[in-house]
């Protein structure tokens, strides 16, 4: 079945920079769409970001320019360097299967990402 779990959370300054990662197993990695996803305490689930089988990426506005998502087909695992964090970006981070318009009904069970000076 479906695995997705995250890593590479944690609490950072303002400023700051972190880079997460997703295991991913049981499908096909290297065919499918992947997005990162997150949900700042007492809000709904927010897209983030998405890389497309063809490597084409895509980036929600408010973290253009700061975070890069990225692939590693041999290694079944999906990135999201950020960088320039801003108290904003706290929230708990999603890995999901689908692309920018997916229900994101396959994510893991997310990491923390805490901004605070």
């Amino acid at each position: 079945q479906v695995q997705l779990v995250e890593s590479g959370g944690g609490l950072v300054q303002p400023g700051g920079s972190l880079r997460l990662s997703c295991a991913a197993s049981g499908f096909s990695f290297s065919t499918r769409s992947m997005s990162w996803v997150r949900q700042a305490p007492g809000k709904g689930l927010k897209w983030v970001s998405s890389i497309y089988s063809d490597r084409s990426t895509y980036y929600a506005d408010s973290v253009k320019g700061r975070f890069t998502i990225s692939r590693d087909n041999a290694k079944n695992t999906l990135y999201l360097q950020m960088n320039s964090l801003k108290y904003d970006d706290t929230a708990v981070y999603y890995c999901a299967k689908g692309g920018i318009y997916s229900d994101w009904a396959d994510r893991g069970q997310g990491t923390q990402v805490t901004v605070s000076s």
